[in-house]
Protein backbone atom coordinates (compact mmCIF):
# COMPACT_ATOMS: atom_id res chain seq x y z
CA UNK A 1 0.00 0.00 0.00
CA UNK A 2 1.35 3.40 -0.63
CA UNK A 3 1.81 5.61 1.54
CA UNK A 4 -1.66 8.17 0.22
CA UNK A 5 -3.66 5.26 -0.07
CA UNK A 6 -2.39 4.47 3.93
CA UNK A 7 -2.82 7.96 5.17
CA UNK A 8 -6.29 7.86 3.47
CA UNK A 9 -7.15 4.25 4.59
CA UNK A 10 -6.09 5.36 8.83
CA UNK A 11 -8.26 8.69 8.47
CA UNK A 12 -11.62 6.81 7.42
CA UNK A 13 -10.76 4.00 9.88
CA UNK A 14 -10.85 6.72 12.57
CA UNK A 15 -13.67 8.92 11.27
CA UNK A 16 -15.63 5.43 11.41
CA UNK A 17 -14.86 4.79 14.69
CA UNK A 18 -17.56 6.20 17.78
CA UNK A 19 -14.36 6.11 20.23
CA UNK A 20 -13.58 9.67 18.00
CA UNK A 21 -16.37 10.73 16.65
CA UNK A 22 -15.91 13.95 18.54
CA UNK A 23 -12.51 14.60 15.94
CA UNK A 24 -14.67 13.63 12.61
CA UNK A 25 -14.99 16.87 11.23
CA UNK A 26 -11.64 18.34 12.26
CA UNK A 27 -10.26 15.39 10.90
CA UNK A 28 -11.69 16.80 7.08
CA UNK A 29 -10.49 20.44 7.44
CA UNK A 30 -7.76 21.22 5.27
CA UNK A 31 -5.53 19.19 2.97
CA UNK A 32 -3.94 16.29 3.44
CA UNK A 33 -0.75 15.54 1.06
CA UNK A 34 2.09 13.41 1.29
CA UNK A 35 5.44 14.70 0.10
CA UNK A 36 9.02 13.39 -0.31
CA UNK A 37 10.81 15.95 1.58
CA UNK A 38 9.60 15.48 4.88
CA UNK A 39 10.95 13.44 7.19
CA UNK A 40 8.08 13.59 9.87
CA UNK A 41 4.40 15.05 9.60
CA UNK A 42 3.99 19.03 10.03
CA UNK A 43 0.82 21.38 9.85
CA UNK A 44 0.08 24.83 9.55
CA UNK A 45 -2.96 24.57 11.73
CA UNK A 46 -5.30 23.99 8.69
CA UNK A 47 -3.50 21.44 6.53
CA UNK A 48 -1.18 18.39 6.83
CA UNK A 49 1.64 17.27 5.29
CA UNK A 50 3.35 13.54 5.81
CA UNK A 51 6.54 12.81 4.72
CA UNK A 52 6.38 9.78 2.73
CA UNK A 53 9.51 7.53 4.11
CA UNK A 54 8.15 8.43 8.20
CA UNK A 55 4.40 7.12 7.08
CA UNK A 56 6.03 3.90 5.27
CA UNK A 57 7.27 3.47 8.25
CA UNK A 58 4.88 3.19 10.93
CA UNK A 59 2.44 0.48 12.05
CA UNK A 60 -1.46 1.73 11.36
CA UNK A 61 -1.84 2.42 14.74
CA UNK A 62 1.14 4.57 15.37
CA UNK A 63 -0.20 6.66 11.84
CA UNK A 64 -3.49 7.16 13.65
CA UNK A 65 -1.66 8.73 16.42
CA UNK A 66 0.18 11.09 14.48
CA UNK A 67 -3.28 11.73 12.54
CA UNK A 68 -4.96 12.25 15.45
CA UNK A 69 -2.03 14.42 16.91
CA UNK A 70 -1.93 17.06 14.07
CA UNK A 71 -5.40 17.29 13.93
CA UNK A 72 -5.47 18.45 17.45
CA UNK A 73 -2.88 20.61 16.90
CA UNK A 74 -5.61 22.29 14.51
CA UNK A 75 -8.50 22.06 16.99
CA UNK A 76 -6.80 23.62 20.13
CA UNK A 77 -5.48 26.57 17.52
CA UNK A 78 -2.11 26.04 18.70
CA UNK A 79 -0.73 27.74 15.60
CA UNK A 80 -2.21 30.90 15.93
CA UNK A 81 -3.04 31.34 19.36
CA UNK A 82 0.98 30.48 21.00
CA UNK A 83 2.29 32.54 18.00
CA UNK A 84 4.24 34.90 20.52
CA UNK A 85 5.13 31.66 22.41
CA UNK A 86 6.66 30.53 19.46
CA UNK A 87 8.56 33.69 19.24
CA UNK A 88 9.97 33.73 22.77
CA UNK A 89 11.02 30.48 21.93
CA UNK A 90 10.11 27.85 19.25
CA UNK A 91 11.79 24.92 20.82
CA UNK A 92 9.81 25.13 23.87
CA UNK A 93 6.35 26.17 22.09
CA UNK A 94 6.54 23.05 19.84
CA UNK A 95 7.45 20.85 23.40
CA UNK A 96 4.52 22.74 25.49
CA UNK A 97 1.79 22.38 22.73
CA UNK A 98 2.55 18.25 22.41
CA UNK A 99 2.64 17.74 25.88
CA UNK A 100 -0.67 19.05 26.07
CA UNK A 101 -1.69 17.07 22.67
CA UNK A 102 -0.13 13.80 23.83
CA UNK A 103 -1.91 13.56 26.81
CA UNK A 104 -5.23 13.45 25.00
CA UNK A 105 -4.58 11.42 23.03
CA UNK A 106 -2.65 8.69 25.56
CA UNK A 107 -6.32 9.25 27.78
CA UNK A 108 -8.31 8.31 24.77
CA UNK A 109 -6.82 4.74 24.27
CA UNK A 110 -5.07 3.72 27.19
CA UNK A 111 -5.00 -0.20 25.66
CA UNK A 112 -3.36 1.25 22.75
CA UNK A 113 -6.31 -0.97 20.79
CA UNK A 114 -6.48 1.80 18.23
CA UNK A 115 -3.71 4.50 18.54
CA UNK A 116 -0.61 4.26 19.28
CA UNK A 117 2.11 6.63 20.16
CA UNK A 118 4.90 6.40 17.44
CA UNK A 119 7.72 4.24 19.04
CA UNK A 120 11.34 4.03 17.44
CA UNK A 121 12.15 1.18 15.39
CA UNK A 122 16.49 1.03 15.99
CA UNK A 123 19.37 2.53 17.17
CA UNK A 124 19.99 3.03 20.57
CA UNK A 125 16.45 4.65 21.09
CA UNK A 126 14.55 1.26 19.73
CA UNK A 127 11.71 1.14 21.74
CA UNK A 128 11.26 4.03 23.19
CA UNK A 129 8.42 6.79 22.60
CA UNK A 130 9.07 9.14 19.76
CA UNK A 131 6.71 11.89 21.82
CA UNK A 132 6.48 14.23 24.36
CA UNK A 133 4.09 12.98 27.65
CA UNK A 134 4.30 13.75 31.48
CA UNK A 135 1.72 13.22 33.74
CA UNK A 136 2.73 16.58 35.64
CA UNK A 137 1.33 18.56 32.93
CA UNK A 138 -1.89 17.15 33.09
CA UNK A 139 -4.85 19.93 33.05
CA UNK A 140 -2.61 22.25 31.49
CA UNK A 141 -2.81 24.53 28.72
CA UNK A 142 0.22 25.34 26.12
CA UNK A 143 0.96 28.68 27.69
CA UNK A 144 0.70 26.88 31.35
CA UNK A 145 3.52 24.14 30.32
CA UNK A 146 5.36 26.54 28.07
CA UNK A 147 6.04 28.64 31.22
CA UNK A 148 7.18 25.55 33.51
CA UNK A 149 9.25 24.50 30.38
CA UNK A 150 10.80 28.32 30.49
CA UNK A 151 11.52 28.13 34.12
CA UNK A 152 12.99 24.52 34.23
CA UNK A 153 15.16 26.06 31.48
CA UNK A 154 16.39 29.03 33.14
CA UNK A 155 17.24 27.27 36.19
CA UNK A 156 19.44 25.11 34.38
CA UNK A 157 16.73 21.99 33.16
CA UNK A 158 15.35 22.00 29.54
CA UNK A 159 16.47 17.86 28.84
CA UNK A 160 13.22 17.03 28.48
CA UNK A 161 13.57 15.22 25.21
CA UNK A 162 16.09 13.26 27.07
CA UNK A 163 13.88 12.17 29.58
CA UNK A 164 10.43 11.70 28.11
CA UNK A 165 10.74 11.61 24.00
CA UNK A 166 10.68 14.04 21.66
CA UNK A 167 8.61 15.46 18.94
CA UNK A 168 7.68 13.76 16.22
CA UNK A 169 5.87 15.99 14.24
CA UNK A 170 7.03 19.76 13.08
CA UNK A 171 5.02 23.08 13.43
CA UNK A 172 4.65 25.32 10.86
CA UNK A 173 4.19 28.65 12.34
CA UNK A 174 5.64 30.43 9.60
CA UNK A 175 2.77 28.80 7.05
CA UNK A 176 -0.15 29.77 9.86
CA UNK A 177 1.60 33.37 10.02
CA UNK A 178 0.74 33.65 6.12
CA UNK A 179 -3.00 32.87 5.89
CA UNK A 180 -4.83 36.10 5.62
CA UNK A 181 -7.13 37.21 8.27
CA UNK A 182 -9.83 36.60 6.73
CA UNK A 183 -8.51 32.47 5.84
CA UNK A 184 -7.87 32.96 9.87
CA UNK A 185 -11.27 33.60 10.40
CA UNK A 186 -13.00 31.40 7.97
CA UNK A 187 -10.50 28.74 9.67
CA UNK A 188 -12.05 29.13 13.42
CA UNK A 189 -15.27 29.20 12.49
CA UNK A 190 -14.90 25.83 10.45
CA UNK A 191 -13.30 24.54 13.50
CA UNK A 192 -16.06 25.45 15.83
CA UNK A 193 -18.54 24.31 13.77
CA UNK A 194 -16.48 20.42 13.06
CA UNK A 195 -16.34 20.61 16.96
CA UNK A 196 -19.54 20.79 17.69
CA UNK A 197 -21.08 18.30 15.36
CA UNK A 198 -18.47 15.89 16.83
CA UNK A 199 -19.78 16.50 19.97
CA UNK A 200 -23.37 15.85 18.65
CA UNK A 201 -21.81 12.63 17.16
CA UNK A 202 -19.91 11.99 20.27
CA UNK A 203 -23.13 12.32 22.44
CA UNK A 204 -25.26 9.84 20.67
CA UNK A 205 -22.47 6.51 21.71
CA UNK A 206 -21.11 8.00 25.04
CA UNK A 207 -23.77 5.68 26.84
CA UNK A 208 -22.69 3.05 25.04
CA UNK A 209 -19.56 3.16 26.79
CA UNK A 210 -17.68 4.89 23.81
CA UNK A 211 -14.55 6.56 24.67
CA UNK A 212 -11.83 9.77 23.35
CA UNK A 213 -14.70 13.01 24.63
CA UNK A 214 -11.84 15.38 26.35
CA UNK A 215 -13.66 16.39 29.73
CA UNK A 216 -11.55 20.25 28.96
CA UNK A 217 -13.21 20.53 25.39
CA UNK A 218 -16.85 19.72 26.70
CA UNK A 219 -16.51 22.28 29.64
CA UNK A 220 -15.29 25.07 26.48
CA UNK A 221 -18.01 23.92 23.89
CA UNK A 222 -20.61 23.91 26.99
CA UNK A 223 -20.12 26.32 29.31
CA UNK A 224 -21.62 25.78 32.89
CA UNK A 225 -22.19 29.40 33.44
CA UNK A 226 -24.55 32.59 32.94
CA UNK A 227 -21.92 34.82 31.59
CA UNK A 228 -24.64 37.88 31.54
CA UNK A 229 -25.25 37.08 34.89
CA UNK A 230 -21.66 37.10 35.77
CA UNK A 231 -20.62 40.22 34.00
CA UNK A 232 -23.28 42.00 35.60
CA UNK A 233 -22.65 40.54 39.07
CA UNK A 234 -18.81 41.87 38.47
CA UNK A 235 -20.26 45.61 37.78
CA UNK A 236 -22.57 45.57 40.73
CA UNK A 237 -19.82 44.09 43.48
CA UNK A 238 -17.92 46.99 42.28
CA UNK A 239 -21.06 49.54 42.62
CA UNK A 240 -19.19 52.77 45.49
CA UNK A 241 -22.07 54.94 45.05
CA UNK A 242 -24.38 55.14 47.76
CA UNK A 243 -27.83 56.63 46.98
CA UNK A 244 -30.14 55.09 49.82
CA UNK A 245 -29.66 53.88 53.63
CA UNK A 246 -30.62 50.01 54.68
CA UNK A 247 -31.03 48.67 57.86
CA UNK A 248 -29.87 45.46 56.86
CA UNK A 249 -26.09 46.35 57.83
CA UNK A 250 -25.68 48.41 61.18
CA UNK A 251 -23.44 51.37 60.51
CA UNK A 252 -20.01 50.46 62.14
CA UNK A 253 -18.86 54.22 62.69
CA UNK A 254 -21.36 55.09 65.12
CA UNK A 255 -21.21 51.59 67.48
CA UNK A 256 -18.57 53.24 69.20
CA UNK A 257 -21.45 55.34 70.89
CA UNK A 258 -23.88 52.97 71.62
CA UNK A 259 -25.51 54.84 68.44
CA UNK A 260 -27.31 52.44 65.65
CA UNK A 261 -27.51 54.15 62.63
CA UNK A 262 -28.34 52.06 58.80
CA UNK A 263 -25.47 51.53 55.98
CA UNK A 264 -25.79 53.64 53.04
CA UNK A 265 -26.03 51.42 49.81
CA UNK A 266 -26.20 51.93 46.28
CA UNK A 267 -27.23 50.69 42.69
CA UNK A 268 -24.70 52.80 40.65
CA UNK A 269 -21.55 52.32 39.48
CA UNK A 270 -18.99 55.61 39.64
CA UNK A 271 -16.24 55.90 36.60
CA UNK A 272 -16.37 52.80 34.49
CA UNK A 273 -13.93 51.87 31.75
CA UNK A 274 -15.17 49.51 28.85
CA UNK A 275 -12.91 48.30 26.19
CA UNK A 276 -14.06 47.26 23.18
CA UNK A 277 -11.69 44.82 20.90
CA UNK A 278 -12.05 45.80 17.22
CA UNK A 279 -8.99 44.17 15.47
CA UNK A 280 -9.30 42.30 12.39
CA UNK A 281 -10.64 39.08 13.49
CA UNK A 282 -13.88 41.10 15.29
CA UNK A 283 -16.65 41.18 12.85
CA UNK A 284 -19.65 43.22 13.12
CA UNK A 285 -21.96 40.54 14.69
CA UNK A 286 -19.08 40.42 17.45
CA UNK A 287 -19.00 44.32 17.55
CA UNK A 288 -23.32 44.47 17.70
CA UNK A 289 -22.93 41.45 20.93
CA UNK A 290 -20.42 43.43 22.61
CA UNK A 291 -22.42 46.91 22.56
CA UNK A 292 -25.70 45.36 23.16
CA UNK A 293 -23.80 44.17 26.75
CA UNK A 294 -22.67 47.61 27.12
CA UNK A 295 -25.74 49.06 26.55
CA UNK A 296 -27.53 46.46 29.03
CA UNK A 297 -24.83 47.42 31.86
CA UNK A 298 -25.34 51.15 31.29
CA UNK A 299 -29.05 50.98 32.07
CA UNK A 300 -28.52 48.06 34.92
CA UNK A 301 -25.99 50.08 37.42
CA UNK A 302 -26.02 53.85 35.76
CA UNK A 303 -22.56 54.52 36.17
CA UNK A 304 -21.91 58.15 36.68
CA UNK A 305 -19.22 58.28 34.04
CA UNK A 306 -17.92 55.71 30.97
CA UNK A 307 -14.80 55.71 29.01
CA UNK A 308 -15.47 53.78 26.04
CA UNK A 309 -12.47 52.57 24.08
CA UNK A 310 -11.86 50.96 20.76
CA UNK A 311 -8.68 49.15 20.44
CA UNK A 312 -6.77 46.79 18.46
CA UNK A 313 -3.05 47.37 18.98
CA UNK A 314 -3.67 50.54 19.79
CA UNK A 315 -6.40 52.67 21.47
CA UNK A 316 -8.13 53.82 18.41
CA UNK A 317 -11.02 55.44 19.64
CA UNK A 318 -11.64 56.97 23.33
CA UNK A 319 -15.25 58.22 23.65
CA UNK A 320 -16.28 59.47 27.10
CA UNK A 321 -20.07 59.40 28.50
CA UNK A 322 -21.55 61.19 31.48
CA UNK A 323 -24.67 59.75 33.37
CA UNK A 324 -26.59 62.13 30.92
CA UNK A 325 -25.61 60.64 28.20
CA UNK A 326 -24.57 57.07 28.63
CA UNK A 327 -28.29 56.01 28.17
CA UNK A 328 -27.20 57.12 23.92
CA UNK A 329 -24.02 54.59 23.89
CA UNK A 330 -24.97 52.51 21.47
CA UNK A 331 -26.43 55.29 18.81
CA UNK A 332 -24.13 57.58 19.52
CA UNK A 333 -20.92 55.38 19.44
CA UNK A 334 -18.58 55.50 16.49
CA UNK A 335 -16.11 52.34 16.67
CA UNK A 336 -12.90 52.51 15.77
CA UNK A 337 -9.99 50.00 14.53
CA UNK A 338 -9.74 47.27 12.12
CA UNK A 339 -5.67 46.48 12.99
CA UNK A 340 -3.42 43.53 15.09
CA UNK A 341 -4.61 42.79 18.55
CA UNK A 342 -2.79 43.94 21.54
CA UNK A 343 -4.64 44.74 25.04
CA UNK A 344 -0.87 45.74 26.15
CA UNK A 345 -2.39 49.21 24.69
CA UNK A 346 -5.27 49.32 26.77
CA UNK A 347 -3.50 48.93 30.18
CA UNK A 348 -0.80 51.51 28.69
CA UNK A 349 -3.02 53.92 27.89
CA UNK A 350 -4.49 53.99 30.81
CA UNK A 351 -1.79 54.76 32.97
CA UNK A 352 -0.36 57.03 30.69
CA UNK A 353 -3.41 59.09 30.80
CA UNK A 354 -3.81 58.51 34.54
CA UNK A 355 -7.39 57.34 34.31
CA UNK A 356 -8.47 54.62 37.18
CA UNK A 357 -11.28 53.29 36.82
CA UNK A 358 -13.97 51.57 39.53
CA UNK A 359 -13.62 48.76 36.88
CA UNK A 360 -12.47 47.90 33.89
CA UNK A 361 -14.48 45.45 31.53
CA UNK A 362 -12.61 43.90 28.40
CA UNK A 363 -14.31 42.82 25.17
CA UNK A 364 -12.91 40.42 22.91
CA UNK A 365 -12.25 37.51 20.88
CA UNK A 366 -9.44 36.18 23.00
CA UNK A 367 -6.94 35.71 20.31
CA UNK A 368 -4.01 37.81 21.90
CA UNK A 369 -1.54 34.97 22.23
CA UNK A 370 0.07 36.13 25.87
CA UNK A 371 0.10 39.65 25.65
CA UNK A 372 -2.80 40.11 28.42
CA UNK A 373 -1.70 43.70 29.44
CA UNK A 374 0.24 44.81 32.65
CA UNK A 375 -0.06 47.66 35.69
CA UNK A 376 -3.65 47.15 35.75
CA UNK A 377 -4.89 49.31 38.29
CA UNK A 378 -8.63 48.83 38.82
CA UNK A 379 -10.62 44.87 39.12
CA UNK A 380 -10.66 43.54 35.23
CA UNK A 381 -13.20 41.23 33.53
CA UNK A 382 -12.54 39.86 30.37
CA UNK A 383 -15.47 39.08 28.26
CA UNK A 384 -14.28 36.11 25.35
CA UNK A 385 -16.20 35.50 22.42
CA UNK A 386 -15.57 33.14 20.34
CA UNK A 387 -12.16 31.56 21.77
CA UNK A 388 -12.93 29.26 24.22
CA UNK A 389 -9.20 28.35 25.28
CA UNK A 390 -8.43 32.08 26.06
CA UNK A 391 -8.00 32.28 30.03
CA UNK A 392 -6.23 36.09 30.62
CA UNK A 393 -3.54 36.32 33.04
CA UNK A 394 -5.23 38.87 34.91
CA UNK A 395 -8.06 39.41 36.26
CA UNK A 396 -11.72 37.52 35.66
CA UNK A 397 -12.26 35.71 32.52
CA UNK A 398 -15.76 34.69 31.36
CA UNK A 399 -16.98 33.31 28.18
CA UNK A 400 -20.08 34.23 25.60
Amino acid sequence: MDAERKVKKVKISIMRNPQFALWQGVLMIGKTVVVDDLDTASTNGRDELYGRKFVEGLTESELAFVVLHESLHKALRHLTTWKKLHDESPMLANAACDYVINLMLVDMDKNEATIRMPRYKDGMNKGKRMGLVDEKYRGMNAKQVFDLLKKESENGGGGFGDEHGDGFDKHDWGGAKDMTEEEKRELEREIDAALRQGQIAARKVVGKGAGGLSRELDDLLNPKIDWREELREFVKAYCHSKDRSSWRKVNRRFLHSDIYMPTMIGEKVGHLVIGVDTSGSIGTAELSEFLSEVKAIAEEVSPEKVDLLYWDCVVAAHEEYDSATVANIVSSTKPAGGGGTAPSCVSTYLQDKKIVPECVIMFTDGYVGTDWGSGWQSPLLWVVTDNKTAQAEHGKTIHL
